[in-house]
């Protein structure tokens, strides 16, 4: 399973938007320019986020978008399956169509499969947004703290 730019960039904007909740609404063409993203492509991702209930707009000289939720509430499998639709190596583990494959009840690489998708479902659920806001906390102050100068 390949995540693409969909659900990678997805994920870089839910994180930046976590990385300012609470200041307010955050525009698309500040989150494209500290994310390195095209804003355009960001407004199809941000559509799809909203009709999700994942983010809000909000309108007006000083709107934007905010998460809908906490942080801490947002898990980014949440956000991959909204983006890239469900989380399955191959058709017949979708949980979509589970009757999809016909060998199902007696495929011994089925199995495999399903434990694949388990395990890609596991990681991606155990991280929230409030946890990738508090690595790259982690991260800065590591960063910050090997300063060396000659």
């Amino acid at each position: 399973m390949k995540i693409s730019t969909k659900g990678h960039y997805g994920v870089q904007a839910m994180f930046d938007l976590a990385q300012h909740y609470g200041q307010g609404p955050i525009s698309l063409k500040s989150i494209a320019e500290r994310q390195s993203l095209s804003e355009h492509y960001l407004e199809q991702l941000i559509a799809g986020l909203r009709k999700a209930g994942l983010v809000k707009s909000v309108r007006g000289a000083q709107g934007g978008y905010i998460l809908a939720r906490d942080p801490d509430d947002i898990k980014v499998g949440d956000i991959v399956r909204v983006l890239e639709g469900p989380i399955a190596p191959v058709e017949c583990v979708n949980d979509d169509d589970p009757e999809q494959c016909m060998k199902s009840e007696f495929c011994i690489t089925r199995n495999v499969w399903e434990k694949v998708k388990e395990s890609i479902e596991e990681v991606l659920d155990s991280i929230s947004l409030a946890d990738m806001c508090r690595d790259a906390e982690r991260a800065k102050m590591n960063r910050d703290f090997y300063m060396y100068y000659i």
